[in-house]
């Protein structure tokens, strides 16, 4: 099946609003977004830190960061260095971790995509093991299951209709 998600019918057309992917990228989309994540899972916490990791403007930054709390992605927690004013630091909450698999498989594909003529900068590896970890799926026991042996079950959320949304509200 060429790697194709098996879905039976006809293309759909999904609102954004029930569409997961259009959510999630409404949120995680953004330029740098992702690498302020990948920087977090680093160990990076402070507005410094980010910065200098990432050479990003000022002001982007407080808007990505400010975005990732809004969302629930990363908490700010206050901060004081003896003599300096309070600052705030940045953490990942439980769905900020959830995202550790998202970017693992983006730099998965990356490697395996757009390879570095040096070769993949960050190995991935069981712990206490030489053993490659890689993103895939896998059924409720566990088991991996080839992304052609996937098929798509529209719920009742999907929209009844797959006509597009009326003019002005998609």
């Amino acid at each position: 099946m060429n790697g194709q998600l098996r879905y039976h019918g006809p293309m759909p057309k999904v609102p954004d609003s029930t569409c997961s992917i259009a959510r999630s990228l409404g949120v995680l989309g953004e330029r740098w977004t992702l690498l302020v994540l990948r920087d977090a899972f680093l160990g990076a916490t402070r507005f410094s830190q980010f910065r200098a990791s990432l050479g990003i403007a000022p002001d982007v930054l407080t808007d990505r960061l400010a975005t990732l709390v809004e969302y629930g992605i990363m908490r700010r927690e206050p901060y004081q260095e003896p003599g300096a004013r309070p600052r705030f630091g940045y953490h990942l909450t439980p769905a900020g971790r959830e995202l550790h698999v998202v970017l693992t498989a983006l730099q998965q594909w990356g490697d395996d995509h757009l390879p570095h003529p040096e070769g993949p900068s960050v190995l991935r590896r069981v712990t206490g093991t030489d053993r490659p970890v890689r993103v895939g799926f896998l059924d409720p026991d566990g088991r991996e299951v080839q992304p052609e042996d996937v098929t798509l079950v529209m719920t009742s959320a999907y929209p009844a209709s797959n006509e597009p949304p009326p003019a002005g509200t998609g």
